[in-house]
């Protein structure tokens, strides 16, 4: 069994293989509703998943068992995950579930929680959760047979979260005369992400909008932005967006087709709220993973970046500790924290296109702020996760690179929170050497870990 039930992003894995069973998905109903419940009122449950065909399977399970503990449970169907966040502030509710793999295959899933402020559970309470679920001898705690929760489909829940969105957007702009290119992953965005531009005035061009159940990500979204260049560029639309799997992070390209990550993202929107006098503190929240240049860009500008380990919960527990307004991730999470407690791709891309109205530039002259220093990042398919101090050969292999890069770099050494992976990521002035240093040590942690 694995050492912690939950990862860096709730519970994941692959369908029907433990952890991610339908009997596990019962157990962990039962043990949310048990944590959760106090026994003087009707307790409220927000539950949403992605396109996954397995959804069913865990929306069935996660329902049983949290009626089961004396929960009312209210399902919306497929939407994004910070869409779920925000359902379970705005209806009062006392937890919300996400059924969701995020950016991995159809036959991957998994399940994740939210507080009734919107933020995601902490590792003690996860903790805790997973205690009541692998204890095979725990004896729950019934209600009586009238204290059973009931289940609720509720139908409005995207038009809500439409309303949403768009009250994030200044009413006296629109995008009219924009041409959008949107990559929705076949995803749980599939819906509401082109009818939010399309009421905002956009001329929307869609991808990714038809699921099956078995092609979410499937060589489309933020992934595999190709298909969402191709089209940006054929129809010479104004920008292009990609979403993932459950639409908690976006990957841009400007007019050129050019593809923006989520630090060159992020840039341009601290500048714009450094410009506003709106980000607290002028200071910006990001991971490990972030590059050199994004901290240098806030130094230029009397900023500073404060960096976490990689996760967007661990950015938006420092938001919240240091009263940030603005954070994310390279791989292409954003948090305004003025509108939302997690990760939105689309609100993040209502940020982006509210810029461009406001400053009359396309978005190639405002992406080019930041120039990024050149990095090489290399997955490790590994057999163990051992702490890396104790494979002597990596840290001398590691030494070397960094030895090599006189300082004018990083290494970066930290394993996947949710698959079998030991990232390996050099940074430096020159790419062919950054990449040949990535390399070097890549192969130094495939013969340590495998």
């Amino acid at each position: 069994m694995p050492q912690r039930l939950f990862g860096t992003d709730g519970l994941r894995g692959h369908v029907n293989t433990y952890p991610l069973t339908a009997d596990m998905a019962l157990r962990l109903g039962l043990a949310a509703g048990t944590l959760f419940r106090d026994g003087q009122r009707r307790h409220r449950v927000i539950i949403g998943k992605d396109t996954r065909l397995s959804g069913y399977v865990f929306e069935s399970a996660l329902t049983a068992g949290l009626c089961a503990a004396g929960m009312d449970v209210f399902q919306v169907g497929p939407l994004p995950t910070p869409a779920i966040a925000f359902l379970t502030r705005n209806m009062r509710a006392d937890l919300g579930v996400v059924i969701s793999a995020s950016h991995n295959p159809y036959d991957d899933n998994g399940i994740k929680f939210f507080d009734r402020e919107g933020f995601k559970l902490p590792d003690e309470t996860e903790d805790r959760m997973a205690d009541l679920v692998l204890d095979a001898d725990h004896a729950w705690e019934y209600p009586p047979s009238d204290k059973v929760g009931r289940a609720y489909k509720i139908v409005d829940a995207p038009g809500r979260y439409i309303v949403y969105l768009k009250n994030s957007f200044p009413q006296d702009l629109t995008l009219e005369g924009l041409r959008v290119v949107i990559d929705c992953a076949n995803g749980a965005n599939y819906k509401v992400a082109p009818l939010a531009l399309e009421e905002l005035g956009a001329e929307v061009i869609r991808l990714g909008t038809a699921p099956d159940g078995l092609n979410i990500n499937r060589d489309c979204g933020s992934l595999h932005p190709e298909a969402m260049r191709a089209r940006v560029r054929e129809t010479r639309a104004d920008i292009g967006l990609a979403l993932d799997g459950d639409a908690d992070r976006l990957i841009v390209a400007d007019e050129k087709a050019r593809v923006l990550d989520g630090d060159q993202i992020m840039a341009l929107c601290a500048d714009d709220l450094m410009r506003q006098g709106r980000l607290r503190g002028n200071l910006l929240v990001s991971t490990v993973m972030s590059n050199m240049a994004l901290e240098l860009f806030m130094e230029e500008r009397g900023g500073r970046l404060l960096r976490t380990p990689v996760g967007d919960r661990h950015v938006a527990e420092a938001m919240r500790a240091h009263d940030a307004a603005l954070g994310g991730e390279q791989s292409g999470h954003l948090i305004f924290r003025e509108y939302s407690t997690t990760g939105d791709g689309l609100l993040a891309a209502l940020q982006i296109l509210r810029i461009m109205r406001q400053r009359g530039r396309p978005l190639s002259e405002l992406a080019d702020q930041l120039v990024l220093f050149p990095q090489s990042l290399i997955n490790v398919r590994v057999q163990r996760k051992i702490p890396f101090e104790e494979c002597p050969a990596l840290m001398d292999a590691r030494r070397g690179v960094e030895e090599e890069l006189e300082g004018r770099g990083r290494v970066l050494l930290r394993y996947s929170g949710t698959e079998n992976l030991c990232r390996v990521m050099v940074e430096g002035q020159d790419a062919d050497h950054v990449r040949l240093l990535a390399r070097r040590l890549a192969d130094a942690a495939q013969s340590a870990l495998r």
